[in-house]
């Protein structure tokens, strides 16, 4: 995978976030990962095309989530509702598309399909690219989420 691929992500989920939802997440320190279990408790998934092909996973635990979606809709959730999963449909979609617009500007366009959401505790997603998957762990006041992408 291109290094340069990594940052336009991890500003895209600090970007968004921080505009969308008027919360400040934290990036920890990217790590490889070495299996296909998600890191949270709901993932939006948006595959890629054109510069070469790729999946960004924006996977949450149920607080990250409930906090996140709560403070953009200004509503109070206490589990994962359709509107919560529409809404991190909708945020996958906006950091892919925030970190697209840059990737861009360096001379990668890619292409995006619609988001697809899997809840559930130790949901598994299979990624059908080749290349190794790099994740962002964030924290936004100890809630947990993970921005995740895999370039062949």
């Amino acid at each position: 995978m291109n290094a340069e691929f990594i940052n336009p992500f991890l500003k895209a989920a600090v970007n968004v976030l921080s505009m969308m939802a008027f919360v400040n997440p934290v990036a920890g320190k990217p790590f490889l990962k070495s299996d296909n279990k998600a890191q949270g408790d709901i993932s939006g998934v948006i595959g890629l095309t054109g510069a070469t092909r790729g999946v960004v996973v924006f996977t949450l635990s149920q607080a990250a989530a409930l906090k996140i979606v709560g403070s953009m809709l200004g509503e109070h959730y206490d589990h994962l509702t359709p509107e919560v999963s529409d809404a991190i449909g909708e945020l996958t979609n906006m950091i892919s598309g925030d970190a697209r617009r840059e990737l861009a500007g360096k001379g990668f366009k890619f292409e995006a399909g619609l988001p697809s959401i899997i809840k559930g505790p130790d949901h598994v997603i299979e990624n059908m690219t080749k290349g190794p998957t790099v994740a962002i762990p964030f924290d936004i006041d100890g809630a947990k989420f993970v921005v995740e992408m895999s370039f062949e």
